[in-house]
């Protein structure tokens, strides 16, 4: 082998291997029998799990996360899909401070996104007189915010490759507007849509601290609920609950990769 293929081959495994290496610590501390993590542990267990699995708010927050992720993904991928095709297909000169406006969300920093959500929810609540911070509508909301930003960026890179030939055969040949969205544009948009679903429900689910001061009694996220848990407790537990997380996303991303190729779309 030659030289600059090994360096080039080195560099790579490097890399995984930097990016890989805090989610193996993550899994080794999970199965540590000491409550305080020391290296060399004392012996492996599983009790962790065990714990975890008995304490209430990480199963409630568990579902609160996966019904709250769900929705904002049912909600805002097909609004940022939509999106994205009237910005790839519109010629208006706003076009482009459109599309910045709907990816700005990538670009704020989330405490300063669910800080300014709190307030404009304060403000919203004193005109309706209705309670929205602390309740699921207003963290579906909050949410959706995440979900359309990822579904516009994946959806529009799709739209770059999309050949347009067989839209414009289909409406030659008389098909309504919506037959040839139904059956011929969405169709070719499944790999890019997928993925902005997958993007969306991870992006939901695992977020903090957009969260963080949206929540109420009842509607506690899984990672607020590891927060809450972190300012009492700093056992092994919350890296049994993160290798949970961690194996529902390689789950997430090998199912999807099964039905679309991810490379090709991201």
């Amino acid at each position: 082998m030659s030289a600059p293929r090994l360096a080039y081959r080195s560099s790579v495994a490097l890399g995984y291997g930097l990016m890989l290496l805090p989610v193996a610590m993550v899994l080794l501390i999970s199965v540590f029998r000491d409550e305080i993590v020391s290296f060399p542990p004392s012996g492996l267990t599983f009790r962790w799990y065990v714990n975890a699995w008995q304490r209430r708010e990480f199963a409630n927050g568990f579902l609160v996360s996966a019904q709250l992720a769900l929705i904002a993904t049912m909600v805002g991928v097909p609004l940022g899909t939509a999106a994205a095709l009237a910005l790839s297909r519109s010629t208006i000169s706003a076009k482009g401070a459109i599309s910045t406006l709907l990816l700005g969300p990538l670009a704020v920093p989330g405490v300063v996104a669910g800080t300014a959500l709190y307030l404009f929810y304060l403000k919203v609540e004193n005109g309706l007189d209705h309670d929205i911070v602390g309740t699921l509508p207003g963290l579906i909301g909050a949410h959706v915010l995440l979900t359309i930003p990822w579904t516009v960026r994946v959806v529009t890179a799709s739209l770059q490759g999309l050949d347009r030939a067989a839209e414009e055969a289909a409406s030659n040949l008389g098909a309504r507007p919506w037959t040839v969205f139904w059956r011929i544009t969405l169709p070719m948009l499944r790999p890019g849509v997928v993925a902005a679903c997958m993007f969306s429900f991870i992006q939901s689910f695992e977020n903090l601290e957009l969260t963080l001061l949206l929540v109420g009694p009842g509607k506690t996220t899984l990672p607020v609920a590891m927060l809450n848990y972190l300012e009492f407790r700093m056992d092994p537990t919350l890296a049994a609950v993160a290798t949970v997380q961690i194996m529902i996303v390689a789950a997430l991303m090998l199912i999807t990769d099964r039905f679309v190729k991810l490379s090709r779309v991201v």
